[in-house]
């Protein structure tokens, strides 16, 4: 009826200063891909394909941030680690759906910056808004899709053993080895499911980004160079940070002595990202920080009247 979730740490000293910690961290993560979101959306300078996808890459952050560590936060504030069945499988297929959606986007974002420098003249018929909007609605609907995949395998499964996941959250792999049943086909098939979807993002990302630095390299000036490349500088940081982490976690012989380090990787792509994210496209790039210098200076107008 329940998993019990081990959680970060069993001293209630250390479950306290955690506490306040995450609790910062997701206020910021809030906070900041919200205001970035806002600035967009109230900036017409911003309204582009590029800062299109940089709104589904925030509302994505926020969407992955908040699966997770509001069970978190409660686990470290009550001490109460119990999980019910269905809320475990539910944070499965929403922390799986946010995960692939946001390595979608990603993989279309470096399509956009590969038309936009390497078809500079047929940029706004490449990248047109209902060709956009479609393109997010259905990244958002197959990564819906992948995550229910999963799930379907999962309810497969008979759960009649032990009950406890070395986890914060419930994460699929932790869950699916508790089952009682045989199981190896349900991870072969998993696996198998999430390398196709992760590397064909990774493939699709790699391979815009190679005719993204051949097109650079034909540039002869240097500032022309160093523009093209800072318009893909924010987007590759991203991109490093994010599919390292990803790559690591869900690519490797899992072994029971790699439990611990799991659960501090995945801190880093399911919390420390979405705090990263709008703090990476804020700061190196003019347009977005003119934004919101003008977002700020009318709230203060707003304050005094």
């Amino acid at each position: 009826m329940e998993f019990i979730l081990v959680g970060l740490t069993n001293s209630p000293k250390l479950q306290t200063q955690l506490f306040w910690l995450f609790l910062l961290i997701y206020a910021m993560a809030l906070f900041g891909n919200l205001l970035l979101v806002l600035a967009i959306c109230t900036y017409k300078k911003l309204h582009t394909p590029m800062y299109f996808l940089l709104i589904n890459l925030s509302v994505v952050n926020v969407f992955s941030i908040s699966v997770t560590t509001p069970k978190l936060l409660q686990i470290l504030l009550t001490r109460r680690k119990a999980i019910s069945f269905y809320g475990c499988i539910a944070q499965v297929f929403f922390f799986i759906w946010a995960l692939s959606t946001e390595l979608l986007i990603l993989a279309f974002m470096a399509f956009d910056r590969y038309a936009a420098i390497c078809h500079p003249l047929q940029y706004t018929m490449i990248m047109r808004k209902e060709v956009c909007v479609k393109t997010a609605a259905g990244l958002w609907t197959a990564g819906m899709v992948h995550s229910a995949i999963e799930i379907i395998i999962v309810l497969q499964l008979s759960f009649c053993n032990s009950n406890i996941i070395n986890h914060y959250y419930c994460d699929l792999l932790p869950v699916v080895k508790l089952s009682c049943t045989d199981s190896s086909m349900s991870v072969r098939t998993t696996f198998a499911g999430d390398t196709i979807f992760g590397i064909g993002s990774c493939a699709f990302t790699v391979m815009s980004y190679s005719f993204i630095l051949r097109a650079i390299c034909r540039i002869c000036s240097t500032e022309g160079k160093k523009k093209a490349f800072s318009t893909c500088s924010s987007h590759i940081i991203v991109l490093t940070f994010y599919f390292s982490t990803v790559i690591y976690t869900y690519f490797r012989s899992s072994s029971a002595s790699s439990l611990e380090r799991d659960k501090v990787i995945s801190l880093f792509f399911s919390v420390i990202t979405p705090v990263l994210n709008p703090v990476i496209y804020s700061l190196r790039n003019k347009d977005v920080i003119e934004a919101l210098k003008k977002l700020m200076g009318r709230a203060k107008v707003l304050q005094k009247s």
